[in-house]
């Protein structure tokens, strides 16, 4: 007799590269076609079709179809929590080649689904943490409105029903950064003021200079 989750099921659905492959191509929050998802795996339409019927039976994506086109989505944040954590818990154990400039980029800032991940999004954790906008939890204090102040983000005014504040384990930092409301929050005040930029062809997010010194004024670096 079994208790509890299902963990098998859910290991066993991620754990076929192919579907790893596409599970990692909606990792910025885009919603794609079952033929982009084929083309990101390598494999035929036909096939990409069976596995992502899986994936979505399983949980791990959502279907929301525009005209003619059907498009998928991880199902939410949380997915993209256990992808992230699971990318943290193979990097140091997979062998790689010399990482190239395009993994730098990745390592130094990216979005993580809605938020800001990398060694940039860990700077924004350690720093809200030093400065008591964020305590163990995590947990938002009432320090956070003036932490947030430079990109005018109200904490105690966002929209939705997730959580305020999650950690995220950020698969190459292997610390945390900020995801749940606050984080989405934090990465859209910060690409309407053009403090940052993403690239369209990856999940790397770019800062522009002005950006980068307003970004280690506000979050200053430990």
């Amino acid at each position: 007799m079994r208790n509890g989750p299902d963990i098998a099921r859910t290991a066993a659905l991620i754990g076929d590269p192919a579907r790893a492959a596409m599970l990692a191509a909606l990792m910025d929050g885009r919603a794609l076609t079952a033929r982009e998802l084929s083309e990101t795996a390598g494999i035929t339409p036909q096939t990409a079709s069976s596995h992502l019927a899986k994936l979505e039976a399983g949980g791990l994506l959502a279907r929301a179809r525009q005209g003619r086109h059907a498009y998928l989505r991880l199902a939410g944040p949380e997915v993209a929590t256990l992808l992230e954590g699971l990318m943290a818990f193979a990097a140091p154990r997979t062998s790689r080649v010399r990482p190239g400039p395009r993994d730098a980029d990745l390592r130094e800032a990216r979005v993580c689904y809605n938020h800001l991940a990398g060694r940039r999004g860990v700077q924004m954790y350690d720093a809200l943490m030093r400065s008591g906008a964020l305590t163990e939890g995590p947990v938002a204090t009432a320090a956070m409105a003036h932490a947030l102040a430079p990109l005018e983000v109200d904490p105690t005014g966002l929209p939705g029903r997730a959580p305020l504040c999650r950690d995220c384990l950020d698969w190459s930092e292997r610390r945390s950064h900020l995801s749940g409301r606050l984080g989405r929050a934090i990465l859209t005040a910060m690409e309407a003021r053009h403090w940052v930029r993403r690239d369209p062809a990856s999940r790397a997010i770019r800062f522009t200079p002005p950006g980068a010194r307003a970004f280690d004024a506000t979050f200053p670096p430990g």
